[in-house]
C-alpha cells in the first residue's frame, strides 16, 4: 500500500471528508476562475456585503476552519493544475460557507523587490476569527487592496 494512501486512511473521518471535499472544491474554483469574469467572482466572495469584519467563532467552528485550511493546502499540494492562492481562497470559502462559518478574504498587491521577482505581484489569503485559513505564507509583503467578508 502506498504511503499516501496509508496517511489518508490514518486520518479521522472528518479530515478524510474535508480532504476529499477540498479536491473537488479546488477543481470547481479553478474552473470558475477560467470561465467567470473576475468581477462576478468578487461579488460571490462578498455574500453579505461589506469589508473585512472580524467574525467571532465558537471553538468548534475555529477547529473546523483550521481543518478546512489544512485540507485545502494539502489538496492543493497534490492536485493537478494551478492551485494558486486565489484558487485556494475560493475553495476554502466555499467549504466554510457550506458549514455556516463566516470569514474574510484579503487581496493584496506588491511590487517585486528583486530581479527574481520583478514587477507587480498579487496574493490572496483567507482568515476566520482572526486566524489564517489559507495564504498566510508571505502575506505580510503585500498591501491589502480590498477585503470581502461573508457570514
Amino acid at each position: 500500500m502506498s504511503s499516501r494512501l496509508q496517511k489518508f486512511l490514518a486520518l479521522d473521518g472528518r479530515r478524510r471528508r474535508f480532504l476529499l471535499t477540498a479536491f473537488i472544491s479546488l477543481a470547481r474554483s479553478r474552473r470558475a476562475l477560467a470561465t467567470t469574469p473576475f468581477k462576478t467572482l468578487v461579488e460571490r466572495l462578498c455574500v453579505n456585503g461589506g469589508g473585512g469584519a472580524a467574525h467571532s467563532l465558537s471553538p468548534e467552528q475555529a477547529e473546523i476552519a483550521q481543518d478546512i485550511g489544512w485540507a485545502v493546502r494539502t489538496a492543493a499540494a497534490h492536485a493537478p493544475g494551478d492551485n494558486s492562492c486565489l484558487v485556494q481562497v475560493l475553495a476554502a470559502q466555499r467549504m466554510l460557507r457550506a458549514r455556516g462559518i463566516g470569514g474574510t478574504c484579503h487581496i493584496g498587491a506588491a511590487f517585486g523587490e528583486s530581479p527574481a521577482e520583478p514587477g507587480f505581484q498579487a496574493h490572496a489569503w483567507l482568515t476566520c476569527g482572526g486566524a489564517f485559513v489559507t495564504g498566510e505564507a508571505g502575506h505580510e509583503r503585500f498591501s491589502v487592496l480590498t477585503e470581502f467578508s461573508w457570514g
